[in-house]
């Protein structure tokens, strides 16, 4: 095997298994701090027991581990090129007439299959496991909330129904949604009213509910008596605790969404009316991803990759990790602003990336200058 290729091939191999390393110590700490916040929050519950705890954040996991990749790659890189310089095997590589890009070639093709790998596979089950958690944690630690759910057959939609009695609830369902400001219709409405045991104790079809303060208004509604709808009569009022702004935040929240159906989802919820910035945003950062954990690894490269006689070592580090955490805040900072429509959110989502690879590429350049 020609020599070109087997020092790209021996700093990608020591490269790979540092970040891996990294990220798994990370996911460790994380998560047990996860743990604890749980725990601080179901004092007093005797009922809710320890292992449900640790199984709300054994199902975060692989969403966490998307989260922190990029901070993964950039401590793991800083690591490997550092231990690389520290043993000298980097100033005789570069003394044989390697170039920086040529030593980082396999790096970065490693830091690339991270991010896709993360993307197309592990973000599908991460965002099933991440919805689980969540409805644990609303079950276990929240006293549960409502249950939400948009498809192409309409809005579900399970709220308390004490009309029945105290602990009885209801399922709405809609076949079309019309959200528009702070106005909620649903059209071609079916209410199955639930009692304790979640045994159907009744049924209304309406032609259309209208969400107003503490209720749905519904029009044209036929409540069922035995087995035959009564006739219809004007409007019907049924309680209900749901409010449109709890009804937006409870809409599939992007972090349980796939990667693969983002973009369909986004578009459900702009065609009922609801603001979709949220889920176009999280795409647009998953697709980015890969790119980013590519800049990070060149980063880590520009800071690490300094000979040792030259000596400041643990500062650059220090740097590099301020680097990224610059880059980490740069990113909620626009995201921000992407969320409220400042800006694109393409461009809330790449810019950081985007800033972050032209900063990486400058010091490199001048690494390789020197």
């Amino acid at each position: 095997m020609p020599l070109p290729w087997v020092v790209p091939l021996y700093v990608g191999r020591v490269f790979l298994v540092s970040t891996l390393a990294v990220l798994g110590g990370l996911l460790a700490i994380v998560g047990l701090f996860d743990v604890i916040e749980l725990t601080r929050r179901a004092a007093g519950r005797t009922e809710v027991p320890f292992a449900r705890l640790a199984e709300i954040t054994a199902l975060k996991l692989p969403f966490l581990a998307i989260e922190i990749l990029p901070f993964a790659v950039l401590v793991g890189g800083l690591l490997a090129f550092w231990r690389l310089s520290r043993s000298s095997e980097l100033v005789v590589v570069r003394a044989a007439g390697l170039s920086a890009w040529q030593v980082l070639a396999l790096p970065v093709l490693a830091a690339l299959s991270l991010g896709v790998v993360a993307i197309t596979v592990v973000s599908p089950v991460s965002a099933a496991l991440f919805a689980r958690a969540d409805r644990l944690d609303a079950t276990l630690l929240r006293g549960g909330t409502s249950a939400l759910g948009l498809a192409d057959s309409g809005l579900w939609l399970k709220q308390r129904d004490g009309a029945i009695v105290a602990e009885g609830s209801a399922v709405v369902h809609g076949a079309r949604v019309r959200a528009s400001g702070d106005r909620l219709m649903l059209e071609r409405v079916s209410v199955f009213r639930l009692g304790p045991d979640d045994r159907p104790v009744g049924r209304i079809e309406a032609e259309r509910a209208v969400l107003e303060p503490g209720r749905w208004r519904l029009e044209n509604a036929a409540p069922l008596a035995g087995d035959r709808f009564l006739a219809p009569v004007p409007t019907l009022f049924l309680a209900t605790d749901v409010t449109l702004e709890r009804l937006q935040k409870g809409l599939a929240p992007p972090d349980t969404i796939s990667f693969w159906d983002l973009p369909g989802f986004a578009r459900l919820l702009e065609e009922a009316g609801f603001p979709a910035q949220r889920h176009r945003l999280r795409y647009n950062m998953l697709l980015a991803l890969p790119l980013l954990v590519a800049t990070m690894t060149l980063v880590a490269a520009g800071f690490a990759m300094r000979p040792v006689r030259f000596g400041g070592a643990a500062t650059l580090a220090a740097a590099g990790v301020g680097v990224g955490f610059s880059l980490f805040v740069l990113t909620k900072v626009v995201s921000e602003f992407g969320i409220g429509g400042a800006v694109p959110v393409a461009v809330a989502a790449w810019t950081p990336t985007v800033v972050g690879l032209m900063f990486a590429v400058s010091l490199l350049l001048h690494l390789e200058d020197g």
